[in-house]
C-alpha cells in the first residue's frame, strides 16, 4: 500500500456526491475491534450514471496503522448529510469509524438492507448479491486472516479490494429496481437507524442484560453493578474481552455469595487458578465496595403474560405478514419478529396502548401493521382463496 492524499480523494467523492466504503478489522482477544483498513470506492468519473445505470469504482485501500494517515478529511466527508455513503451490511463498519474517526454517518445506503425491499432474502451476503444483481462473480480467497500484520501481502489487498470495487454499481442496480417497485424510500428510511448503531459499551445496558439480575435483591444488585464497572475498567485498560476478565454467570456468582476473602472466593465455581492469582484480591475489594454502595432495587418491567391461547393468534398475525411481505416484495425478516407479534397480540388482548415494535411503525404500518391491528381485533378475517394464497377479507 502506498501513502493516500485523504484531501484528494474526499475532492474526488464530492464530486458525484457518494463514495463506498468498506472495513476489515480484528476482534479476536480486544476489548473492541482494532480498525486495520478501510476500503474506498469512488466513481471513476466526475459525473455519476444516469439512473440506473451501473459503473465499476475506483478503489483506494487506506491503512489506519500507519501514523502518517490523516482521516480528517474522509471523517468530515462520511459525516455530510449531502454525501451518500454506500456499505454492505454495514453495521461493524459504522461502529468502528464512528469511534475510530470520531465522526457520524449522516446518509448511508447499505445494500445488504436494500436487498430485502428488492425481492432478495434478507441477510443476503455481498457475493451472492453482486452475483444476483450484476451477474458477475467475486474469487473471496483471504476471508480468514490477520489483517493487523504488516506489510499486507498482494493477496489481502486483492481481498479487501474486492470488497467494494463493485460496491456502487451494485447500489445503482439495486436503487433502479427499488425506484421500480416504490420501494427506494422505505429502504433508505430503513437505513437510517445505522446512523445511531455504537460500539461504545455502556455499563448500565450490561448490567441490565444479566443474567437473573432483575430476580436478585437491592444488595446483590449493587454488588453486581459495582463488579460491571470493575470488569470494564480492567477489560478496557489491558485491550482484553470482557469475558477473559470474568463472566456473567460467574460475576453473578460473586455478587450473590458476596466473598471477604481469597478462600471464599476460590470457592466459587468458573474461577481458575489464574484468575485467583491475577485478579483474585480486586475482585474481593470489588466485592467491598459493592456492600457500601446503596442497594439498587430491581425497576424492570415484567414481561406480558404469554397465554397458550396467543400461539393461534401469533401463528394467524404471520400468516398475514407473511403475505403482504410476498406482495410487496419485501422480506419478511425485515417488517416483523416473533417477538414483536408477541406483543402485539398481548397488547391487543389486555386492553393495553400499542407497543412500541418497529411492525407498527414507518412503513411497515403502511404494508401490514395497521391491517395487523384490525385482524387481532376481529375486525378483518383471513381464508384461503383459489388461487392458494391468503385471502383478506372485511
Amino acid at each position: 500500500m502506498t501513502a493516500v492524499d485523504t484531501h484528494a480523494l474526499a475532492a474526488r467523492a464530492r464530486e458525484t456526491g457518494r463514495l463506498g466504503i468498506d472495513t476489515e478489522f480484528m476482534g479476536e482477544g480486544r476489548y473492541r475491534p482494532l480498525l486495520c483498513l478501510v476500503q474506498v470506492s469512488v466513481d471513476a468519473g466526475s459525473r455519476r450514471p444516469a439512473d440506473g445505470g451501473a459503473a465499476e469504482g475506483d478503489v483506494v485501500v487506506l491503512d489506519p496503522l500507519d501514523g502518517s494517515f490523516d482521516p480528517a478529511p474522509l471523517a468530515a466527508l462520511l459525516a455530510d448529510p449531502d454525501i451518500e455513503v454506500v456499505l454492505h451490511a454495514g453495521r461493524q463498519d459504522v461502529a468502528l469509524l464512528r469511534r475510530v474517526w470520531g465522526t457520524r454517518l449522516t446518509n448511508v445506503f447499505d445494500t445488504q438492507i436494500a436487498a430485502g425491499f428488492a425481492g432478495l432474502r434478507a441477510q443476503l451476503g455481498y457475493e451472492p448479491l453482486v452475483h444476483e444483481m450484476l451477474g458477475l462473480r467475486l474469487n473471496k480467497s483471504a476471508s480468514f486472516t490477520r489483517w493487523d500484520a504488516r506489510p499486507l501481502s498482494p493477496e489481502q489487498i486483492h481481498y479487501a479490494e474486492e470488497d467494494v470495487v463493485h460496491l456502487l454499481a451494485l447500489a445503482d442496480a439495486l436503487q433502479a429496481r427499488l425506484r421500480e417497485l416504490g420501494r427506494l424510500e422505505w429502504a433508505r428510511e430503513e437505513c437510517r437507524f445505522l446512523q445511531d448503531i455504537s460500539d461504545e459499551r455502556d455499563p448500565d445496558a450490561i448490567f441490565a442484560r444479566l443474567p437473573r439480575i432483575a430476580g436478585v435483591d437491592p444488595g446483590v444488585r449493587a454488588i453486581a453493578r459495582e463488579l460491571v464497572e470493575w470488569r470494564e475498567e480492567t477489560a478496557r485498560g489491558q485491550d482484553r474481552p470482557v469475558s477473559s476478565v470474568l463472566q456473567d454467570a460467574v460475576l453473578m456468582e460473586v455478587a450473590k455469595r458476596k466473598p471477604r476473602s481469597l478462600e471464599r472466593l476460590a470457592q466459587i465455581r468458573g474461577l481458575n487458578e489464574g484468575t485467583l492469582r491475577r485478579r483474585g484480591k480486586a475482585i474481593v475489594e470489588t466485592v467491598e465496595r459493592g456492600r457500601d454502595r446503596a442497594g439498587i432495587p430491581s425497576d424492570s418491567e415484567r414481561p406480558p403474560h404469554v397465554e397458550p391461547e396467543d400461539a393461534p393468534l401469533i401463528a394467524l398475525g404471520e400468516a398475514l405478514v407473511r403475505t403482504r411481505a410476498l406482495e410487496s416484495d419485501v422480506a419478511y425478516e425485515l417488517v416483523a419478529a416473533r417477538a414483536d407479534l408477541q406483543k402485539i397480540v398481548t397488547a391487543v388482548r389486555d386492553g393495553r396502548p400499542e407497543p412500541d415494535v418497529r411492525t407498527l411503525q414507518g412503513w411497515r404500518r403502511e404494508v401490514v401493521g395497521a391491517e395487523l391491528l384490525e385482524l387481532l381485533r376481529g375486525e378483518r378475517s383471513l381464508r384461503v382463496g383459489p388461487d392458494r394464497r391468503i385471502s383478506v377479507d372485511p
